[in-house]
């Protein structure tokens, strides 16, 4: 009956800040733009690169939510350094024995997203 996961709300205070965030500073892509007048804002819809499920950027509810998102990338290491330097709020760069190097960070919003390292899975 279920074939996939299409996406992943998060809830926004601000869609446009949230927008330059998710696209801009953490280079999703944007696939979706709509205006919806019954969310009192727009449908937003960003993904990596050839993601299938995306992450809605939702007006309303209640910001500053752990969202369980794990987003991927080539080298933690890396990234974590690139996002810091760009101001954004992420947490210690995490070396396990056996897991991914993974950190987490934070939206404007103050949703947390986590980024681990490794290939789409």
């Amino acid at each position: 009956m279920i074939t996939g996961i299409h996406t992943v709300g998060v809830p926004v205070g601000d869609q446009d800040r949230a927008l330059e965030f998710y696209v801009g500073t953490l280079g999703l892509d944007k696939r979706l733009d709509a205006p919806v007048p019954q969310l009192g804002g727009r449908w937003i819809e960003v993904a990596p690169r050839g993601a299938a499920t995306t992450v809605a950027l939702l007006p309303g509810g209640e910001p500053g939510v752990e969202t369980g998102i794990r987003l991927t990338v080539d080298d933690a290491a890396k990234a974590h350094a690139e996002l810091r330097a760009k101001g954004v709020d992420v947490g210690e760069l995490l070396l396990w024995e056996g897991v991914p190097p993974m950190f987490a960070l934070r939206d404007p919003d103050g949703n947390g997203l986590e980024i681990v390292e490794g290939g789409a899975r």
